[in-house]
């Protein structure tokens, strides 16, 4: 999966005010003002979901800049110079603040250059209308609403992105209503946005918003202790900057934290009588520290690795080892060999420092591939190899890495067993794969689904000696949430929003005409 990627994290911090001998114990900050170097920290934690660029904006009463805004492309370390003490301690200065908010990028959608990153600042004369914010998430609708916009001659949009319109809408709203409370501002937006949008805002005035779209596609964790208040993507920012486990909650859909002088609070915007979980951010994308919507990620990778070893028919001996493709398919692939009285080793050790792999184009992530995995000869030869991978996408990283370990491991033979699903429909809420034609599966799979045939077939294209995944219900099982509490559009082509559904009729349609390009981009309205 090393050529799958999600789109983005959010972090948020807020220091209320308080005298100052009553800082927060959880950090060694000299003053409240220094609140918003905590951010650099969290992000560090959730740089999993974004590698592209980062960015912070802090808001400080005490300067002419209310709101200050630093983001680059690039690594949260490279962005903030933390390399060079000198660099990094001015960076941190010009953003002191009492509040702040970051964000981490992996595009799904627009370019890769500084002007995409976040968060995104939009300066008023007016402090109320002068605000900054990032997003998580991706609008399925964002082809009408982009038209919806550009239908006005005073209207213009100049990046081609769903963050941009997010702008235009939230600043229309504002337009229209000088002061919005925070739940009649996001209940606006829910009426105009379909699919995930979490968002963290921050305005001139020093207010701060976080806020979980009704379905809660993508997590949203919240903690408090003390005079600090805080917001992440993943609860492991949260643990690992001092917040107690039993402090950090889940931001429930449809609702939003808001924090300003005055204190916090949690207000719900819009009705939630659905949820639709991404299910992938357990399988795959969370780090494995992470809990979210009260279900531990490690645990649910586990379980996964549970449900493999159950179906297991490979005849075991004393030559027959489980290896995880590093690092996320880890948890499964132990607790899979726990259950089956294997050994479970490295036999692949993954290079932490050839880049970046988000590069597209087949020809890039091939090269990527061959050079991100070593296979150990030492641990590999004349072993039968259950290889266990989080989930197959595009197939690329797992030919070549089967074709190393053959070659310069010397195997006997590889199992390949995958702790997913089949992914055989693309994703439109902020996950790169958004056309069926580049997903391995669907041509195996046609009208007779996940056969005992077209797993052969699929593992003879890969050059395993057999190939099998878990089926759809093994994960709401695993996760411990119903099957109707979760996203699995990926693995049904049911989708929970009604743009969703016509971006996956539009994909349909264009692979059966051969047309190739991201859906959403290709769409019109």
């Amino acid at each position: 999966m090393s050529d799958l990627k999600h789109e983005c994290g959010l972090a948020a911090i807020y220091h209320l005010p308080v005298p100052d001998a009553e800082t927060s114990p959880l950090c060694p900050i000299q003053g409240q003002e220094e609140a918003s170097r905590l951010l650099p920290r969290m992000l560090l934690d959730i740089q999993n979901r974004g590698q592209l660029s980062a960015g912070v904006t802090s808001w400080n009463a005490g300067r002419a800049q209310l709101l200050t805004t630093h983001k680059e492309v690039g690594s949260v370390s490279e962005v903030f110079r933390m390399s060079h003490r000198g660099k990094y301690e001015s960076l941190m200065e010009q953003l002191s603040g009492r509040a702040a908010i970051g964000h981490v990028r992996y595009a799904t959608c627009g370019a890769e250059d500084r002007g995409y990153a976040q968060p995104l600042e939009r300066p008023h004369l007016r402090r109320r209308k002068w605000f900054a914010f990032g997003f998580n998430g991706q609008l399925a609708n964002y082809p009408e609403l982009r038209a919806e916009i550009l239908a006005s001659a005073d209207s213009h949009l100049a990046r081609d992105n769903d963050t941009e319109a997010i702008m235009h809408v939230i600043g229309g709203a504002l337009a229209a209503d000088d002061e919005p409370a925070p739940a009649d501002l996001l209940a606006s937006l829910a009426r105009r946005f379909d699919g995930a949008w979490n968002l963290v805002m921050l305005d001139a005035c020093g207010r701060l918003i976080a806020s979980r779209d009704p379905l809660g596609i993508r997590p949203l964790e919240w903690a408090r202790l003390g005079p600090l208040v805080a917001a992440a993507s993943e609860s492991v920012a949260l643990l690992n900057l001092g917040f107690p486990p039993e402090s950090i909650r889940s931001l429930e859909p449809g609702t939003a934290l808001v924090v300003d002088e005055t204190g916090m609070r949690i207000e719900r915007f819009s009705a939630a009588p659905r949820r639709a979980h991404c299910f992938f951010e357990w399988v795959y994308f969370a780090n494995v520290a992470s809990t979210m919507d009260e279900r531990s990620v490690y645990l649910t990778r586990k379980r996964l690795g549970e449900e493999l070893a159950r179906l297991e028919t490979v005849p075991l001996d004393a030559d027959t080892v489980v290896v995880p493709v590093p690092d996320t398919s880890k948890a499964a692939a132990d607790a899979m060999a726990f259950r089956l009285a294997v050994p479970s080793v490295e036999g692949l050790i993954r290079n932490r420092y050839t880049g970046r792999t988000f590069i597209d184009g087949a020809a890039s992530r091939r090269q990527k591939a061959e050079t991100k995995y070593t296979p150990l000869r030492e641990v590999l030869e004349g072993k039968r190899v259950i290889l266990v991978e989080d989930s197959i996408v595009r197939s690329t990283t797992m030919r070549v890495l089967l074709g190393r370990m053959r070659t310069l491991g010397r195997v006997r033979e590889i199992h390949v067993r995958v702790a997913c699903p089949p992914i055989i429909a693309p994703c439109f809420y902020g996950i790169d794969m958004s056309t069926i034609d580049e997903l391995f599966a669907p041509e195996f799979m046609g009208s007779g689904g996940l056969s005992a045939e077209a797993q052969a077939a699929m593992a003879e294209r890969l050059g395993a000696d057999s190939l099998r995944y878990l089926p759809v219900e093994a994960v709401a099982r695993s996760i411990g949430l119903p099957p109707e509490s979760l996203c699995q559009a990926c693995l049904t082509g049911r989708y929970p929003t009604p743009a969703g559904e016509r971006l996956h009729a539009i994909a349909m349609t264009q692979v059966r005409g051969g047309a190739r390009g991201r859906t959403y981009e290709t769409a019109t309205p």
